[in-house]
């Protein structure tokens, strides 16, 4: 199992023993539905804190870049984990995406909508744009709860998750 490290020097493994992890595995930076996703994280996460519950990103960026883009979107404080070779990603069963997954008739309704509606947009993949995104809440080294994404488009629900 890979004990993965945060951008604070803190240790996955240990964060789950000490209490709950909402661990976010995100797409690229420039996806529409990663902006979407940190937007919405951003609202939930002063309640994940009274809760107890520690938000932990997880990206395939530099942590330098991820820095700046996480402070666009109120996340600066949050910890995450730069995983550029994909390798925690793998771990939890995150797989890269098909095309379908990735481009099907829902997926471009759903980037119309998060991308130019709501003004998400969308930018340059600054890593692998074919990665599956992913959540989960972590307790004891375990995966308590889990909502993987079948399409790139689908929208966790961080609320549900944080009261499992």
């Amino acid at each position: 199992m890979i004990d993965a490290i945060t951008n604070r020097g803190e240790k996955l493994s240990e964060l789950s023993q000490r209490g709950q992890v909402l661990l976010v595995f995100l797409r690229h930076f420039g996806c529409t539905f990663c902006r979407e996703s940190l937007v919405e994280l951003s609202k939930i996460k002063e309640e994940a804190a009274r809760k107890d519950i520690k938000i932990v990103l997880v990206h395939m960026s530099r942590v330098s870049y991820a820095n700046e883009v996480l402070s666009i979107y109120e996340m600066g404080d949050v910890s995450h984990i730069s995983d550029p070779e994909q390798e925690l990603y793998r771990e939890y069963g995150l797989n890269r995406g098909k095309w379908w997954q990735l481009f099907g008739p829902q997926v471009i309704w759903r980037g119309f909508v998060a991308g130019l509606l709501k003004g998400h947009l969308i930018g340059k993949p600054v890593a692998d744009p074919y990665q599956m995104p992913g959540v989960f809440m972590l307790r004891q080294n375990k995966v308590i709860s889990s909502f993987i994404h079948r399409y790139a488009s689908d929208r966790p629900r961080y609320r549900e998750l944080l009261n499992c």
